[in-house]
């Protein structure tokens, strides 16, 4: 596999951080942090329509750019970076990877070319009230009719749930237990008897929400890829979004790196900078270790999802561990570098630090993904 980006990927990632900073800086986050939607729409209709991010890993057959993962993670991490404000994970790396991936073409040819534009937004609706990822976690029901589908249930943790247009929801038959029964449906997210609640979340910068499934009626054509067991589908979708949040998550932790060696070198302790006393140096070269060992582990990650490599769903549980531990572990030295004002408002360090633990657990944390490894690699129970 070759690590190294080529010219066109090169030149994605420094035109994303060139435009993100002039559009997500510290002032443009908290102002959509401060708003219903958590994002401004003017942002995301320049990401969307105007700059065509949202199209990048969507086959040119469904209105998209042609690319795939590796373009996808490179874009990704430099804007976890600029810790940007909007349902873009939640659109492509969610829920555009699950029609993607569970799918059948017309279906594709009906939901991506929205998402491509910009002008849909979607997201997965998988976690429910006990926040597992897995099929085990699975409790809300669906049953056939003579037209197509009732589905029954609540979901939780839904990242941009409350603004989605489209919600790509996972259920299981009733009747079912483990991985047998389940199935992915693409439902419109304003369907009669669909309720939703924005939650209270530490992280601002990341919106949540709660969903409600009170007997929704769906036609035979929403549930995605017919008939077959769908859990193998939900699986491969949630390893593809994994990876795509391990690159946001490594792009965070080198920002928290960034971020703690400019306040150390400024920061005067004893007459001289406080970057220059051992102790800081050597948390600084943990944090560079630990940010080009998640960097490493979702590059790989990415190369095989690209090729279709029978080894990666390892791979991808390896790097959303890693990532997770990265960003946090930054996160929380960078802190500790700054000291008590890490924590105050004025500071961005702090939004890092919420947005570490947020993300850390979104798609099962660390400790989940390594029991995912043991099982994987035929060390355990699969899950």
């Amino acid at each position: 596999m070759d690590f190294s980006f080529n010219e066109e990927q090169l030149e994605l990632r420094e035109v994303a951080r060139g435009f993100l900073a002039d559009h997500s800086g510290s002032e443009q986050i908290r102002a959509g942090m401060a708003t219903e939607l958590g994002y401004d729409p003017q942002l995301w209709k320049q990401i969307g329509s105007e700059l065509g991010w949202t199209s990048v890993a969507i086959p040119e057959e469904y209105g998209g750019l042609g690319f795939g993962t590796v373009e996808l993670v490179a874009l990704l991490e430099i804007m976890g970076e600029s810790l940007v404000c909007s349902p873009f994970f939640a659109s492509v790396g969610l829920a555009a990877n699950a029609i993607l991936v569970a799918g059948n073409e017309e279906q594709k040819q009906a939901l991506l070319p929205g998402i491509a534009e910009g002008d849909t937004r979607a997201t997965l609706a998988f976690s429910e009230a006990q926040g597992g990822w897995s099929a085990d976690s699975v409790s809300t029901t669906f049953e056939e009719t003579d037209g197509g589908f009732i589905l029954e249930g609540t979901k939780r943790f839904v990242p941009d749930g409350h603004v989605a247009d489209l919600l790509v929801v996972v259920a299981r038959q009733k009747g079912t237990s483990g991985q047998e029964g389940i199935a992915l449906f693409a439902v419109p997210a304003t369907s009669p008897k669909i309720s939703r609640q924005r939650l209270p979340t530490m992280d601002s910068t990341s919106r949540q929400a709660e969903i409600r499934f009170e007997g929704v009626e769906l036609s035979s054509d929403a549930r995605l890829g017919g008939d077959s067991n769908g859990w193998e589908e939900v699986a491969r979708a949630l390893d593809v979004a994994g990876v795509c949040l391990a690159a946001e998550q490594t792009g965070g932790a080198q920002r928290c790196l960034d971020l703690a060696v400019e306040y150390a070198k400024e920061r005067e302790q004893f007459g001289r900078p406080i970057g220059s006393f051992q102790a800081i140096k050597h948390k600084c070269a943990d944090m560079m270790v630990q940010v080009e060992s998640a960097r490493s582990a979702v590059y790989y990650a990415a190369c095989a999802a690209a090729e279709e490599n029978e080894e990666f769903p390892v791979v991808a549980s390896v790097a959303q561990a890693t990532a997770s531990d990265a960003f946090f572990g930054c996160a929380g030295d960078a802190i500790q570098i700054f000291g008590g004002v890490g924590f105050t408002w004025e500071y961005d360090i702090q939004l890092y630090f919420k947005r570490a633990r947020s993300s850390a657990v979104l798609l099962g944390d660390a400790s989940y993904h390594r029991e995912l490894v043991a099982q994987r690699i035929g060390l355990g129970s699969p899950a």
